[in-house]
């Protein structure tokens, strides 16, 4: 999962949790992401994931957008990035990794030292005698 923290414009602190890819920004309300800003396009920005290249922004063919500093039309992200595009700005975050409760599988390892005990003291039992 990727989180985008809006930095800039009427929605500065919102954090966006993107889970599916291709995701759209732009002006219009057909996008993931619908930012009413100067100088942002109706369709702006493209993040993608491809296996190979891992997280990549697209701009629109004349549209505009810096990645930390400079001008991109096509660039992989890294974790951190600051996107600015028409007068919004944008920070691509890595989301938490969420943990799965371990519950389960800590009672199955606790019940299987169990078993293991009690054979094992049946077996010295039947030793003894």
């Amino acid at each position: 999962m990727v989180q985008l923290r809006i930095l800039s414009g009427k929605m500065a602190g919102d954090v966006q949790i993107v889970r599916h890819f291709p995701f759209c920004i732009g002006r219009s309300a057909e996008n993931n992401l619908c930012l009413d800003e100067p100088g942002v396009w109706d369709k702006h920005l493209t993040f993608g994931f491809q296996k190979k290249d891992g997280f990549t922004l697209q701009t629109a063919s004349e549209a505009l957008a810096t990645v930390n500093g400079e001008s991109q039309k096509i660039t992989r992200l890294r974790n951190g990035d600051i996107i600015s595009f028409g007068s919004a700005k944008i920070q691509f975050w890595l989301a938490p990794a969420q943990l799965r409760g371990l519950r389960a599988r800590e009672m199955f390892v606790w019940a299987l030292l169990a078993i293991v005990t009690a054979i094992q003291l049946a077996l010295i039992c039947q030793l003894v005698k």
